[in-house]
């Protein structure tokens, strides 16, 4: 039996494009990061029987939307301070994507689209690791991101 490959933590990158169009840079300072997709599903009743309605009604399953979000956890960095300032105050759209660059020949290396920046929490104490100001964002992809394979 072969070994599990593991993704590590430095192969699993969150990137914000720059100023410059098709240019992507990581977010200074990222010390954890989560990717979520979900499917919404809607629950459509239907009668069990045509003949006999008072067999009730069973419920078909369809799907609807994929929401995917980006939440992570940083130390705060002065080099990615202004533009996340600027991604939530100015409710800008933000081309994203997130890298698997360990990502087999034929797998998903990228998963690019726009997004919204949906939360930014900054939080410090005064003892302790909180002497660095700890920042949390949340990002939601507006649609589905599109889905680019690691070439061979």
């Amino acid at each position: 039996m072969a070994a599990p490959n593991f993704q590590r933590f430095h192969e699993f990158v969150v990137e914000v494009e720059t100023d410059t169009p098709g240019t992507y840079a990581k977010i200074c300072g990222i010390t954890g990061r989560q990717v979520n997709r979900a499917l919404a599903l809607e629950e459509v009743p239907v009668p069990k029987d045509c003949d006999d309605e008072s067999a009730g009604v069973e419920m078909l399953v369809e799907t609807g939307a994929l929401v995917v979000t980006v939440s992570g956890t940083a130390k705060w960095a002065r080099q990615s301070h202004e533009m996340m300032m600027d991604w939530i105050y100015l409710k800008q759209r933000k081309s994203i994507r997130v890298a698997h660059v360990a990502a087999a020949a034929g797998d998903t290396e990228y998963e690019t689209g726009f997004a919204y920046m949906t939360a930014l929490n900054d939080s410090g104490e005064i003892q302790g690791e909180g002497k660095v100001v700890t920042r949390e964002i949340e990002l939601r992809f507006d649609g589905e991101p599109t889905r680019t394979a690691k070439a061979p």
